[in-house]
């Protein structure tokens, strides 16, 4: 590691004089900024025409928390896993938490699948049969037993639930189905666990999806209780669609609850964070970073990766993307505040764009380096990771093991 501290520019240390916080207290941000991994965005994964296998891509769920483990040994802000059941499943969940220890990682997020079972073809907790939805109830209070067994406190919901034809089920009955379903299991929870309630346009419902945007998951949550929140993923919305305003509503009426960062182009593609478009994930971070600040609000959300590479290396993907999202909470912090707020009440819009503007094309860098070399670690994280062999380790220890479940697999 260099020893030699950074020198910043002088548009690094004009942004920092100006922003209204002193450089302890962003380090110290930046220090706390925590994202947590998937792990199905470590298994082999494809798209509905094939699964493109990677030697080093792992095969159990302990290779899944030794990757998700490595990618927070580099970055040093990714310290737990969110688990996908059943795809991570298991009989022994006191070994899997000896194993996260022992790796210096935490169980995070419990995801329940409800879409992979024959007899949620026409919908899990919207199926019109109430066997099927008692079925699928019991899947979810089943996750919230593993959460007590690994010591999570969340359970992520996203439902792949929805028709494709018009007459095919009968919307408003779904929809007292699913409340019905996600109230049995909110009261089940325990107090100090959250529900976070996901949401997405289309796919594979292409008629109608019964959770389709974040109006439907936060009226879903208004009726469940105040430990149930939205979930917003970047990918699950329309073309054009301003998702830096939903996040300063939901955060106005204490209803977000987390993210699931990746990119799109056209769709839900699972991009790597910040690939497609960083100044969209900027202005985001702008309004989280703005209602963090307001001491009347502080609010408690959970940042998280949701990506199943299919091209790039698993791994290096995930690390790609944590220091995106590093990087724009560093460049969002930066943000002159008060002169923001001066120019807004001034009816100043090009001062206020330009401020804006000035923090994202501040380069951070040189301050994200001095962070992680006083957190003790590589100052290039992606660099570091791509010198160390991991890659070329794991694929020969894995070249004998049967594929995980995962995504596409």
């Amino acid at each position: 590691m260099n020893k030699t501290m950074n020198t910043y520019s002088k548009r690094l240390e004009d942004q920092i004089e100006q922003c209204g916080l002193s450089l302890h207290e962003i380090k110290k941000k930046i220090q706390a900024h925590h994202i947590e991994t998937p792990s199905w965005g470590y298994a082999d994964s494809g798209t509905r025409f094939n699964v493109f296998k990677q030697p080093a891509a792992a095969k159990t769920l302990f290779h899944k928390i030794e990757d998700a483990a490595t990618v927070h040994q580099y970055t040093g802000i990714a310290s737990s896993v969110a688990l996908h059941i059943p795809w991570d499943e298991t009989d022994d969940w006191n070994a899997v938490i000896q194993k996260a220890d022992e790796c210096g990682i935490r169980i995070g997020a419990i995801n329940p699948n409800l879409f992979q079972d024959d007899d949620y073809k026409l919908g899990s907790i919207t199926h019109s049969i109430a066997d099927i939805r008692c079925k699928a109830t019991d899947a979810l209070l089943h996750c919230v037993e593993i959460m007590r067994q690994t010591h999570s406190n969340l359970l992520s919901l996203w439902f792949a639930d929805g028709t494709n034809y018009p007459g095919q089920g009968h919307i408003r009955k779904r929809k007292q189905w699913m409340t019905e379903c996600l109230q049995t299991t909110y009261h089940a929870m325990d107090a100090d666990m959250t529900m976070l309630v996901e949401y997405k346009l289309f796919e594979p419902g292409f008629y109608h999806t019964d959770l389709a945007d974040w109006g439907m998951a936060y009226s879903t949550c208004l009726q469940l209780g105040e430990r149930a929140k939205v979930l917003v993923d970047l990918g699950h919305h329309a073309h054009g669609v301003n998702i830096e305003h939903i996040v300063a509503f939901l955060l106005c009426e204490n209803k977000l609850g987390g993210f699931h960062f990746n990119n799109r182009k056209y769709a839900d593609d699972d991009l790597t964070t910040g690939s497609v478009n960083p100044y969209e994930l900027f202005l985001i971070y702008n309004e989280l970073v703005d209602a963090e600040l307001d001491e009347s609000l502080q609010p408690h959300i959970e940042y998280m990766i949701d990506q199943s590479h299919n091209l790039k290396p698993k791994v290096e993907a995930m690390i790609q993307s944590v220091l995106m999202c590093q990087k724009m909470y560093a460049k969002a912090l930066l943000v002159n505040r008060s002169a923001l707020a001066d120019a807004q009440k001034a009816g100043d819009i090009v001062r206020a764009e330009e401020l804006l503007v000035s923090a994202f094309d501040t380069d951070v860098e040189p301050l994200l380096q001095e962070i992680r070399h006083e957190m003790g670690i590589m100052e290039n994280p992606l660099e570091a990771y791509r010198q160390s062999g991991y890659e070329e380790r794991k694929a020969l220890e894995r070249q004998s093991y049967k594929a995980a479940a995962g995504l596409g697999a």
